[in-house]
């Protein structure tokens, strides 16, 4: 019998009415005579009302405090949706994390999986039910509660797809699928029918809150079939696949505010300082993204970096313990930056497309400070107010746009559940 696990973003689930057209869309597969698994986000902005609750009565939340009031928000929807299932005539049985043998590291607030064991959803879909999986969380191996950070539902979502051999992961946003760029911000943005993993990769780790980084590495190495689609529509999403049809020059456009650019002046041109200092920032558990040092002049340089805004209390701690120790003048954090970045598996076989790019910014009065490439990725540091003009320009120049302008409709939850009750 075939198998399909199914993701609902927090959106999707917002209110009951909401629950119940994901509820009837999950009894549907389950009478076409698949087994169903659903893993489920947060109701709406559940999430976002903890976390603000938790620095409510401590601004710096314990990471395992937090980790436990956090998760709270899954077992919210699991248990509501499976009710709601339960009440379409369809036994439904809702497991945590832990329940569905979810183990992870011991990384509080972005823990990574590390194996599942997933004999208890595979009884329970034998047994007929549709299994409703909490999102976002798992345990470690001493019992540990923990969550996987931003977005972790989807990392949930097809690592259960890839234990199970599941036929496809379907992850359904309030969005129909994915964008040559945000449509909020190029209303000529335009859908894809498909994109590789590889693309798909580059635009995450660029900035895209499509999907969470570490879930397309998952459904890369596992070959997982993902198909992101509208909960409230019928129609086709993206496909994110091995291989596409075609191999676009750039498929898309991508932008992070969500980074700050730390600047360590006058460091010590000596063997070992580069590592001692970014093993220092593993340590700390922060993601470094771009790198960039200066050359040397008279033993010293300059060493340029981003990380998370998130992690900048943590970076300046670190940094601080380490200027005497490695003979560090100062260093300079810069919280107004934004990264874009275009991507694109085409590129690997088309020169010129960086100094298209260079040319583009150039003309529209945009100054670059970093530069990072891969092979089918092109990243550049701005000034954040310049980032709208930048991917307008860049969405133009490599030939994106649509015919048509993108148009976000806010319809009632009384007409969203009534398109998801059409079909799939």
């Amino acid at each position: 019998m075939s198998i399909i696990v199914t993701k609902f973003g927090g959106t999707s689930l917002a209110t009951s009415e909401r629950v119940r057209a994901a509820a009837e869309r999950l009894v549907a597969y389950h009478n076409e005579g698949k087994q169903v698994v659903a893993v489920v986000s947060a109701m709406g902005a559940a999430t976002d009302e903890l976390l603000a609750l938790a620095k409510s009565v401590n601004p710096s939340p314990p990471a395992r405090e937090l980790d436990m009031l956090l998760a709270t928000g899954e077992q919210v929807s699991m248990s509501v949706v499976a009710m709601a299932v339960e009440a379409l005539g369809v036994p439904a049985m809702s497991l945590t994390g832990r329940q569905a043998g979810i183990l992870t590291s011991k990384a509080h607030n972005k823990a990574t999986i590390s194996e599942l064991k997933c004999d208890r959803v595979q009884k329970a879909l034998d047994g007929g039910h549709i299994v409703i999986v909490a999102g976002f969380q798992g345990t470690t191996l001493e019992g540990e509660l923990t969550t996987l950070g931003r977005g972790g539902s989807d990392t949930s979502a097809v690592a259960l797809a890839a234990a199970l051999a599941a036929d496809v992961c379907e992850i359904y946003s309030d969005v129909d699928g994915i964008y040559t760029c945000d449509p909020r911000v190029v209303p000529r943005a335009h859908k894809l029918d498909e994109v590789s993993y590889e693309e798909m990769l580059e635009l995450a780790a660029a900035g895209s809150g499509v999907l969470q980084m570490r879930a397309i590495e998952f459904a890369r190495n596992f070959k997982v079939k993902l198909h992101c689609r509208s909960a409230f529509s019928s129609a086709n999403g993206t496909l994110v696949k091995e291989e596409t049809m075609e191999q676009a020059v750039v498929s898309g456009i991508a932008f992070d505010k969500s980074e700050a650019k730390v600047t360590i002046r006058n460091v010590p041109d000596a063997l070992g300082i580069a590592g001692e200092l970014f093993g220092a920032i593993a340590t700390a558990n922060i993601n470094v993204d771009m790198i960039v040092q200066n050359i040397s002049e008279h033993g010293h340089t300059d060493i340029s970096f981003t990380v998370p805004i998130g992690d900048l209390t943590k970076i300046k701690t670190v940094l601080d313990g380490l200027l005497d120790k490695l003979g560090i003048r100062e260093y300079v954090v810069d919280d107004t930056i934004a990264k874009v970045s275009i991507v694109g598996a085409g590129m690997k076989s088309n020169p010129g497309i960086a100094a298209k790019m260079f040319t583009v910014l150039a003309k529209n009065g945009v100054n670059i400070s970093m530069i990072s490439t891969s092979a089918i990725r092109i990243s550049v540091v701005i000034d954040e107010p310049s980032v709208e003009s930048a991917v307008l320009a860049l969405h133009t120049a490599f030939g994106l746009d649509a015919d048509e302008v993108f148009e976000e409709t806010q319809l009632s939850d009384e007409e969203l559940a009534a398109k998801a009750k059409k079909g799939r």
